[in-house]
């Protein structure tokens, strides 16, 4: 057993205790894995490193350790060393204050159906790891607040050839994310602002601004997204979803985009555009973003998280030019938040063209599954599913109560989410949303099919 994965154990012998020194051992160990301080599969000190850090004999350790084995706390192999036993299930924690469920029970794990997740099965190919052996065999030494240029020169390509958005370098500043960028610029802000949110909307970002501070409104939407018609004037920024409004996904039409590039010039308001899930669409062509039609009013916020992962944390913010300089002088005060080793991984991947190569194939992967939805939910009794034109999730709207169909769903093992959680107020509707990308093709019929077979159930009530 390596040394350096060997768990230090806080052991204190007492030489006035009443009870042997291979039961003093043992009794604190137990109570290291009842307080959580050691786990199932931590490595544990050799007998003779012990003994010889305690003062003690080894054989008090090695009648400590035997007895330990025999209760199934510790398990041996030859060569591996001493570990708490992997399969051993946590004891409850004796400070009550650390927790309050009992970890002596184990939970049934949930098959998440949570909206937004992307497939990843096939993100290691050979292009991605090649560009992340090169980053770390390289890494850049001086990376501008405002990010790589490099990665900030492959957005702006990337952006002209699949949104049809035209940026430059300098108006990008690389995040740790949309909700990293959205911080960000409200930080940047100086003073209190209000902020439309759109009411249904994103739950993440649209709690941003109160956590900072600052004061949010709901904004009516429909089945287009958001109605301009209706936005107060007393808004200094408006937070939108155009090309895929969340959560039921749709488009905002030419219409009221040119209607809503009006309002904010004439109101000196800021568009704050989500783009997310925005190249992900099964129905015509990705429309350019919001940006392209007001480019000295609109800040685009964009992420890798659809078309990528979530996980590599890393997203960029187009502002009009004034703003992005205003960024970039708070972005040295506060430092880059994407590493400089993620930031040249992705700029080689996306020069390379493996992402959009990656993203044509993830729409016919995702398309696949969006008719899997249709074909199993798309004409039951009691529910309806809403148009999925874009995206990975669905909408769909229930009789029964939206509370009782999460429930039930948990009870077979299946993780949803209630449509009433995407309302900042009243008005919602009742239903669930569910993502359909993440699992494959055999999982995801299954876990469709006990869904029908719920609202089937909960129909024939």
């Amino acid at each position: 057993m390596r040394s350096d994965l060997v768990s230090v154990l806080p052991i204190a012998l007492d030489p006035l205790s009443k009870s042997s020194i291979p039961v003093q051992l043992s009794e604190q160990i137990r109570n290291f894995v009842a307080s959580g301080i050691l786990s199932p599969g931590d490595a544990l000190p050799s007998t003779r490193s012990l003994a010889s850090r305690l003062g003690v004999s080894r054989g008090s350790v090695v009648t400590a350790y035997d007895q330990l084995a025999g209760e199934g706390y510790l398990t041996a192999e030859h060569g591996s060393g001493t570990v708490i036993n992997p399969d051993l299930h946590l004891l409850k924690p004796v400070d009550k204050d650390w927790g309050k469920e009992d970890l002596s029970e184990p939970k049934r794990r949930l098959l998440n159906l949570d909206p937004g997740i992307p497939d990843t099965s096939t993100l290691a190919d050979s292009a991605w790891r090649a560009a992340w052996r090169n980053a770390c065999a390289t890494p850049p030494i001086d990376v501008p607040a405002q990010g790589l240029m490099a990665l900030r020169k492959e957005i702006a390509d990337h952006l002209r050839h699949m949104r049809g958005l035209v940026a430059h370098p300098e108006q990008i500043i690389v995040t740790a994310g949309a909700r990293e960028g959205l911080t960000l610029l409200l930080q940047s802000s100086g003073d209190r602002v209000t902020v439309g949110v759109e009411s249904p909307g994103y739950p993440s970002l649209r709690k941003i601004p109160d956590a900072l501070g600052h004061r949010t409104v709901d904004v009516r939407t429909d089945a287009s997204g958001l109605v301009p018609t209706d936005l107060p004037h007393d808004l200094d920024a408006v937070l939108i979803t155009p090309s895929h409004q969340y959560p039921y996904g749709g488009s905002l039409p030419a219409a009221r985009r040119t209607t809503l590039a009006n309002w904010a010039e004439t109101t000196d308001t800021l568009l704050l555009e989500d783009d997310y899930d925005s190249e992900l669409r099964y129905v015509g062509m990705p429309l350019p973003p919001l940006r392209a039609l007001a480019p000295d009013r609109t800040i685009l916020l964009g992420t890798f998280s659809s078309v990528i992962a979530p996980q590599v944390s890393c997203g960029y913010l187009i502002a009009p030019t004034p703003i992005a300089e205003k960024l970039a002088t708070l972005r040295q005060i506060l430092g880059q938040p994407a590493s400089a080793i993620t930031q040249q991984a992705l700029a080689t991947y996306l020069a390379s063209g493996a992402l959009r190569r990656r993203t044509q194939r993830l729409r016919r992967l995702y398309r696949k599954r969006r008719h899997i939805v249709h074909t199993l939910l798309g004409d039951l009794p009691g529910a309806q599913l809403r148009p999925i034109n874009g995206g990975l999730h669905a909408v769909l709207i229930c009789e029964a109560p939206e509370s009782e169909v999460v429930e039930s769903l948990a009870s077979r093992g299946i993780r949803v989410t209630a449509l009433s959680d995407y309302w900042g107020g009243t008005g919602a509707e009742n239903g669930i949303v569910f993502g359909f990308g993440s699992h494959d093709d055999d999982t995801l019929d299954w876990a469709l099919s006990e869904m029908a077979d719920v609202l089937k159930e909960k129909a024939a009530l």
